[in-house]
């Protein structure tokens, strides 16, 4: 069930052909040559490389930026060593990178697209937010210097609503300084430019790797340290089997499925009773409470009830 996307090039691979910036400096984007060499073209069929509410669309890169190494065909070389991270439910990790440099933050969008993941870019504080609340990234990739508010001020404003989501800081902050200002924010990674993207890429793989909410087995749902195997039923919290019943099952799945995303009592309804009980949504208030005694009971809590909106289960 995993969806593993092939990009076959004619052209040998190569090993690290770094960009160096023009006249030994960093140019921003405004300012690249023409005669850099082309990225490796985006699938025409790969889905999901959006822009973000508010920052209009991203431009497809016309030639490689300075700040970035690696880009070329050795990006189908790397992709191939990735484990290939997909939610339990087969759907694609879902990334928002934002960067008020066009070129820059699409050559990430194309670096993870030809990973296989949902790509949403947005080149100002604003944008990220509105982008993150429609699109629940399972992580993000942040500019400091942006337009409106800075990516620290962008992280808490995002962290209000979902707090759990793992955050890299991408940025030309370079000194020790900053990097402690950072990583004391909330990020939970740190890189330079310029940079080299087989080392983005992967950071960013152990990231979602380590949030909990991606299963490389597609048998096993897996949020932190609960697990639910769909073929034989058997579900364990910190390694403690739990009974269900057939019921509680699928109702867990569905929220597991969906860790991180705030799901409505009619979603619930429709999904796991497909029936909608003419409004009468207190049979998932219920069944959420048997669920709560089964996998809550004695621990650190997962399951979350956001009012007026749903429920929520994340990793503790």
């Amino acid at each position: 069930m995993r969806t593993v996307m092939r990009i076959h090039t004619d052209q040998p691979l190569q090993t690290h052909s770094a960009i160096t910036p023009h006249n030994g400096s960093m140019a921003s984007s405004s300012s690249q040559s023409a005669s850099a060499s082309q990225p490796a073209s985006r699938p025409n069929s790969t889905p999901g490389s959006g822009a973000a509410p508010g920052s209009g669309a991203s431009p497809k890169p016309s030639s490689a930026s300075p700040l970035v190494a690696g880009v070329g065909p050795e990006l189908i070389k790397l992709r191939d060593k990735l484990p290939q991270l997909q939610h339990p439910g087969g759907s694609p990790v879902r990334a928002l990178v934002v960067d008020d440099e066009p070129m820059l933050a699409d050559l990430v969008s194309m670096g993870l697209t030809i990973c296989g993941w949902q790509v949403e870019v947005a080149h100002s504080g604003r944008a990220a937010v509105e982008a993150a609340r429609s699109f629940v990234p399972d992580v993000l990739v942040l500019d400091w210097m942006l337009p409106e508010f800075d990516g620290l001020e962008v992280l808490t404003k995002i962290r209000a609503f979902q707090p759990d989501v793992p955050a890299l800081f991408l940025t030309a902050k370079d000194a020790v300084a900053d990097r402690i200002e950072g990583l004391s924010a909330g990020g939970d990674d740190y890189v330079t430019k310029p940079f080299a993207m087989g080392e983005l890429l992967l950071r960013l793989h152990r990231l979602v790797e380590r949030s909990g909410v991606v299963s490389q087995d597609t048998e096993e749902v897996v949020v932190g340290d609960l697990i639910l195997n769909i073929r034989t039923h058997e579900v364990t919290r910190a390694g403690d089997t739990i009974d269900l019943t057939a019921t509680q099952f699928e109702l867990l799945r569905y929220l597991m499925e969906n860790a991180k995303a705030v799901l409505s009592k009619s979603q619930i309804l429709d999904r796991v009773w497909q029936y909608d009980f003419d409004g009468q949504s207190n049979i998932v208030e219920l069944y959420i409470s048997y669920l709560r005694k089964k996998i809550d009971a004695g621990r650190d809590p997962m399951i979350h009830t956001v009012r007026g909106v749903g429920y929520v289960i994340r990793p503790a």
